[in-house]
């Protein structure tokens, strides 16, 4: 229960010493001040995009610095200007940092968490659907170069996540959609059909999916590469339109992508390849190539993902479930790209 006597969903992150809690329900922000005391942390910075009043009580002395949510800011940059605020509120290693906002916003603070005094405290409040199923936990931090996404990075595990399902109240739909692109994909790496499930019960589902894989696999070494479907083609999308295209989009039509590519490559049938496409569309996602958008374009971008250590690189479906395909032939590439919808200009 939240201290305002609703009921939460609690699940946890098992990393040892390490572990942590994400506790999902309506008014769940509400209990940072306990969870800040339990941390000991005499005072905190709350880097927040969202207004003012929205944020609950730390219970301790605290700045709040404004933040803004979008693939603009996430730069070294703007982890330097945190990291210099953070001084100049005095801030220790025995004080903590609170994230406030969407996806982007708890990459970047997350990062100058892990970055200042080699590493403080950070619990994340995450306001929208993307950055509750997905961003906030895990402890991937990181901010992009002009060559790519989430390029430069660290991994820090908070010490709470907080998903508070009331901020989803006033998110607009293309908001919300953006978040579905991450439950979506979750049905092709182990969470099982989500839709139709109450949204509270399609978060919790979502994190505990990837609770459990974080939980075997922390820095990506085998099992965490799940956790990246449909997000080849999604990050390669979202940088050639210029971020015009929103993660979760790209995230969808990377995963509709994935099932033709799997099929192509003759890992899964034709019926499981259309599944992909169902399901996608079933949650309102978009499942075609954007107008305009060149395909050599996209794979020279593919070219540079992070997981592309040996050629061009996915997570696949495969009879034995989704794993991580390296050297996949350019041609077939292309040829799974020419194949995929077009977007009306």
């Amino acid at each position: 229960m939240t201290a305002s006597g609703q009921p939460h969903t609690r699940v946890m992150v098992e990393l040892g010493e390490r572990s942590y809690p994400v506790d999902i329900g309506p008014g769940v922000r509400h209990t940072l001040a306990g969870v800040l005391a339990g941390l000991g942390a005499r005072r905190v910075a709350m880097v927040s995009a969202r207004p003012e009043e929205w944020l609950p009580d730390p219970g301790v002395p605290s700045v709040v610095l404004r933040a803004r949510d979008g693939e603009a800011d996430k730069t070294l940059a703007t982890v330097e200007e945190l990291g210099r605020a953070f001084v100049r509120f005095g801030l220790t290693r025995s004080d903590a940092v609170v994230s406030c906002g969407g996806g982007t916003t708890t990459d970047v603070v997350g990062l100058a968490a892990a970055l200042y005094h080699r590493g403080v405290p950070v619990v994340h409040l995450p306001t929208t659907l993307l950055a509750q199923v997905d961003a906030s936990v895990g402890g991937k931090t990181a901010v992009n170069l002009p060559e790519g996404k989430n390029l430069l990075g660290a991994y820090w595990q908070p010490a709470a996540v907080l998903c508070d399902t009331d901020c989803l109240r006033t998110l607009p739909e293309r908001e919300m959609l953006n978040g579905y692109g991450e439950i979506a994909r979750c049905h092709f790496i182990g969470a099982g059909d989500l839709r139709g499930l109450p949204l509270p019960e399609q978060i919790a589902a979502s994190v505990a999916l990837k609770a459990s894989v974080v939980a075997a696999d922390e820095r990506d070494s085998g099992r965490r590469h799940i956790l990246n479907y449909g997000h080849t083609l999604g990050h390669a999308l979202e940088i050639v339109t210029g971020f015009a295209l929103k993660h979760g989009e790209g995230v969808a039509i990377g995963t509709v992508f994935a099932g033709r590519l799997a099929l192509a490559l003759g890992r899964i049938d034709a019926a499981r390849a259309a599944e992909h496409l169902q399901v996608v569309r079933s949650y309102g996602l978009p499942t075609a190539l954007p107008a305009g958008v060149d395909a050599r374009r996209l794979i020279e971008v593919m070219k540079l993902d992070k997981k592309a250590t040996d050629g061009l690189t996915f997570v696949l479906d495969g009879p034995d479930g989704p794993g991580l395909v390296s050297g996949v032939p350019e041609r077939t590439v292309a040829s799974a790209l020419a194949a995929m919808d077009r977007a009306p200009d």
